[in-house]
């Protein structure tokens, strides 16, 4: 696990690295604090645009399959948080299988969750 955020962690330097010297290049001399508001802003638009068409169509199959990609992507927040907060203080390991295990623990539960609601469907 630490070896996942450590790579990720230097993928956003390299990346952050980039971006400064292109701007720089181009005369910009943006500040760190423009550079976050112009990066994270465009990033954020470009996702919810692209999440705004992806559930727009998803909507039309099933609100359920909304819910899940929204649960599953804060399942996956609480549990890099938990692995995180664990190394920092010590309480536990930090391991991408415990990440893992976690994760598969979500889709169990969500796996029997809709069986219940496909027999409740099927009954009624």
């Amino acid at each position: 696990m630490k070896e996942v955020i450590l790579l990720l962690a230097e993928l956003v330097n390299l990346f952050h690295d980039l971006i400064w010297r292109v701007t720089d290049s181009l005369g910009w001399n943006l500040t760190d604090k423009e550079l976050h508001f112009w990066v994270i802003g465009i990033l954020g638009i470009g996702g919810l645009l692209f999440v705004d068409l992806v559930f727009h169509a998803i909507s039309k199959w099933s609100i359920t399959a909304i819910s899940f990609l929204f649960t599953f992507a804060m399942v996956l927040v609480f549990v890099f948080a938990v692995e995180i907060q664990q190394r920092i203080t010590g309480a536990g390991n930090m391991e991408f299988a415990d990440a893992a295990y976690s994760v598969f623990g979500f889709f169990v539960f969500c796996f029997f969750y809709l069986i219940i609601k496909g027999l409740y469907k099927w009954i009624r």
